[in-house]
């Protein structure tokens, strides 16, 4: 597996192909997404295989958007068939890699350890301190693909999402569940303001 040479041409493709719509899902959201994938991964003691595998996944996720918003995951798997072959991953690496980009879907649905640890990963932000900043990004690239008509409208959604949201790992409940809990609070103060 060539991850460092598949690493550079995708994030070369996100960085010249996305349009500037995608405020969010583009390659800020990925680099930071495959930081967190490492971060939660070592803590969770995975092999090194199995850290290069949720890599790419974390690389592929939302390459789909390349393609459409709608069924990214879809598209993001089928990008990862098209170019892993080129960079020596076998037909069993790429499809455990289609298996980690389909548990991104929201409402996450893991089925094993790797899976937890990705759709944590996605979702790291949740339980941080720049929630709000990338929160205004989402906000931007919704009200760009007119998934939402107003902010109020957003803050609904993102207020929902947040109560229904959980953490997966333990790694992951450990570092950001408490910030997330207080993101959520300073969310609904915001929304009754």
């Amino acid at each position: 597996m060539q991850l460092e040479r598949v690493t550079t041409f995708i994030l070369d493709k996100l960085r010249h192909e996305l349009t500037a719509s995608f405020s969010y899902h583009n390659v800020d959201h990925t680099q930071d997404v495959m930081h967190a994938v490492k971060e939660i991964g070592s803590q969770e003691h995975i092999t090194e295989n199995e850290l290069q595998l949720l890599s790419t996944a974390a690389l592929f996720h939302d390459t789909g958007f390349l393609i459409s918003a709608k069924n990214h995951e879809l598209h993001s798997c089928h990008m990862a068939r098209k170019y892993l072959p080129h960079y020596s991953y076998s037909e069993q690496d790429i499809s455990q890699i289609s298996d980690l980009i389909r548990a991104t879907k929201v409402p996450q649905q893991p089925k094993n350890h790797l899976e937890e640890i990705i759709c944590d990963a996605d979702l790291d932000y949740l339980g941080r301190t720049d929630f709000f900043e990338i929160s205004e990004k989402l906000y931007r690239e919704m009200l760009a693909l007119g998934t939402v008509s107003s902010h109020q409208e957003y803050m609904q959604l993102q207020l929902e999402f947040l109560s229904n949201h959980r953490y997966f790992s333990n790694t992951a409940k450990a570092l950001r569940n408490k910030l997330k809990e207080e993101n959520l609070t300073k969310l609904k103060t915001n929304s009754e303001s």
